[in-house]
């Protein structure tokens, strides 16, 4: 990482000031060619982020809306992550991976609905000292940023500099709602105007209930994707099948590191850059017992033949938009007899779960049919102290022991998108065209378990698609990467040859 020579470095960063001198700053200003303007057009998204905005609009009539992108967030000392906005500001402005930090959307009430205004901080221009001297926003630092009126026409919103966001902040009101989780700063700012505002004698917190319905509104918005969105969705599994494609090409390399694991990442890692944005959540390369571990991030394991692999990974476009995909596959290509039992099991309850989805089921009934499957199985092995129908019943749930997790959740500019929506509208909510959510049971026997055989002890499988509801069924968006047992020997077979 490129770094200045100093003369007084800042508290938090081993960066100093560039030279003061009126005769260097009088250098450097000088002597660039002349910026072509950049050609920009309106966003395909940008009439789809207008619509959201009036659906928006309509539910909080006379209220003012605020919806941070969000600040960069520390990883250690002076450097950040990854800088992402925050997915209620992308999905209501259009704005995705190239959203500049500490932007902010403001929907003001007028008597017809609301006026939208984005503010945002441009990059320092060459008459300023700021291009070269501010590591935050100079060009030589981050490169440039796009001007106003080029966010103005691709996003066909009213934009306006950062720098006036602060008369909005200090003519708040009670009528004022935020995304609270957004930014810190900003929301620390608003409960203090809401402090200063209210009554002395009421030493209550400050009122976040309307904070929290806009939270749940924005996030309800988002449980029936329009059609950029579903394109979206499409193009971001298509990319994620390259990622597992790449994975199996490079299984002979994977073998052979004591990290395996590391080189699975790494190898879809690569393809989610090169294709999108970055990977839409840690991914999980879970070898041999480690598959039996849901969230296994650590991802340090070897890779060993006759061992299973747990693949759990999704790119994310540019546009912010994630698939979230899982296949396990035999490291030497061949699923073992006890594995491929297993695997099976698991694909049935996906196929079961699968088979009913359409408009106007409830969406907690997609989880209940492929625990009819897995019950069954585990079952039918003798795992469970009781039948398969006593295991159902809400009181036992035996065969929960062996798939904790849930079926399906929704997806989308989040992998668990919609999570703050209410629950009368996601898990006890109706499905509707539209809704894109995944469906993954899973089977998962730890070393350690005394209830299974030994044979099974080690073993974890889980298979998740993303489906897309339609206005007839459902359509599987991955059903081109691999699925039965013998399909994925076949694919194993393919990337050897």
């Amino acid at each position: 990482m490129a770094d200045s020579t100093t003369e007084a470095p800042r508290a938090t960063s081993n960066r100093s000031t560039t030279p003061a001198s009126d005769t260097f700053k009088h250098y450097i200003s000088d002597g660039w060619a002349e910026q072509a303007p950049a050609q920009v057009s309106p966003r395909q998204q940008a009439a789809y982020a207008a619509t959201r905005r009036a659906s928006l609009s309509a539910q909080f009539p006379g209220k003012t809306l605020i919806i941070p992108a969000g600040a960069a967030k520390q990883r250690s000392n002076d450097t950040d992550y990854a800088y992402r906005a925050h997915s209620a500001f992308s999905h209501l402005t259009g704005w995705a991976s190239d959203t500049v930090p500490g932007a902010v959307l403001v929907l003001q009430p007028t008597a017809n609905g609301h006026e939208a205004t984005l503010y945002f901080r441009e990059s320092a221009g060459r008459d300023s000292d700021e291009f070269y001297a501010n590591s935050d926003i100079g060009e030589f630092w981050t490169g440039p940023r796009p001007s106003l009126a080029h966010v103005a026409t691709e996003l066909g919103l009213a934009t306006t500099n950062l720098a006036d966001f602060t008369a909005v902040l200090e003519h708040l009101d009670a009528h004022t709602l935020v995304i609270r989780e957004a930014d810190t700063a900003i929301t620390e700012h608003i409960d203090g105007r809401r402090l200063l505002a209210a009554d002395p004698s009421d030493i209550s917190s400050p009122e976040t209930d309307g904070d929290d319905e806009l939270a749940r509104a924005t996030s309800e918005l988002r449980l029936v994707k329009d059609d950029y969105e579903i394109a979206q969705m499409r193009d971001a599994v298509a990319a994620t099948q390259l990622g597992f494609d790449d994975v199996l090409a490079d299984l002979p390399q994977i073998i052979a590191h004591p990290r395996g694991e590391r080189l699975v990442e790494g190898t879809f890692n690569r393809r989610a850059r090169a294709e999108g944005n970055t990977v839409g959540y840690d991914t999980i390369a879970a070898a041999g017992p480690h598959a039996c571990i849901l969230h296994w991030t650590r991802n340090d394991g070897p890779v060993v033949p006759g061992d299973l692999v747990l693949l759990d990974a999704g790119i994310e476009l540019d546009s912010l938009y994630t698939a979230d995909i899982t296949r396990t596959f035999p490291v030497n290509g061949t699923f073992s007899e006890v594995q491929r039992k297993v695997y099976e099991a698991v694909r049935e309850a996906a196929d079961a779960a699968l088979a009913i989805v359409r408009p106007g089921i409830r969406f907690r009934d997609i989880h209940a049919e492929a625990m009819k499957v897995i019950a069954a199985k585990t079952a039918e092995w003798g795992l469970l102290p009781v039948s398969a129908e006593e295991s159902l019943e809400p009181d036992h749930q035996y065969h929960r022991r062996y798939m904790v997790h849930g079926t399906s959740h929704h997806l989308g500019l989040d992998v668990h998108d919609c999570a703050q929506a209410r629950r009368e509208m996601y898990h006890d909510g109706i499905v509707e065209a539209g809704m894109v959510f995944t469906i993954e049971p899973g089977l998962y026997f730890q070393p350690d378990d005394l209830t299974v055989p030994v044979e099974m002890r080690g073993i974890g499988v889980r298979i998740e698609d993303n489906i897309l509801v339609t206005e007839t069924g459902a359509e599987n968006l991955s059903a081109g990467i691999p699925r039965t047992a013998d399909e994925i020997e076949a694919w194993l077979a393919a990337s050897a040859r």
